[in-house]
């Protein structure tokens, strides 16, 4: 299938078949112009199309800026000091996946405060259920409760089902 069928549905036309029937009797020199006058109508809307992608991708574009002493490796790869704790996590990066930060250093976890396993994993503690909900679906429904979670100094909430919640930490139910 064609991209024009899949998308509109209906098979493209060929240039003889974009004008009307009542238009049948167009042959030669004026078959042309109409057919020339067609494709300028196409590339008006292309470019007003390809406007309308770039105003969408702009939004969403960031410019990264690192300084001078990056490591950079290629055009958009860099690699990362990283301390030998964590020598397991492959050094480099594509520059999409990094993120310029300005934060405070007080907040700033060490490394050592974070216990990692060889998976380069660690378990997160639940500490409190912070709220409960259930979603209504068409046939059933599902109980969720908001848990806030802690591994060391830092903590955050997420979602998670009261089933599985219930069978993995019942202490926190009671």
């Amino acid at each position: 299938m064609a991209s024009f069928e899949a998308l509109y549905g209906r098979r493209c036309r060929s240039p003889i078949g974009w004008f009307g029937v009542d238009k049948a009797e167009l042959l030669g020199p004026d078959l042309v112009h109409h057919a020339m006058e067609k494709v300028k109508v196409i590339q008006e809307r292309m470019k007003t199309a390809q406007s309308r992608q770039k105003s969408y991708s702009d939004i969403r574009r960031r410019d990264l800026e690192f300084k001078e002493d990056d490591w950079r490796i290629g055009q958009v790869a860099y690699k990362l000091e990283l301390p030998p704790e964590i020598s397991l996590v492959h050094p480099v990066f594509h520059g999409s996946m990094l993120k310029k930060i300005v934060g405070d250093p007080s907040v700033i976890v060490p490394i050592g405060a974070i216990e990692v396993n060889e998976e380069l994993s660690y378990e997160e503690i639940p500490v409190a259920i912070l709220d409960r909900q259930v979603q209504k679906l068409r046939t059933k429904e599902i109980a969720s409760v908001k848990v806030l979670w802690r591994n060391q100094q830092v903590e955050e909430a997420t979602w998670e089902t009261d089933e599985e919640m219930r069978k993995k930490y019942p202490y926190l139910f009671e």
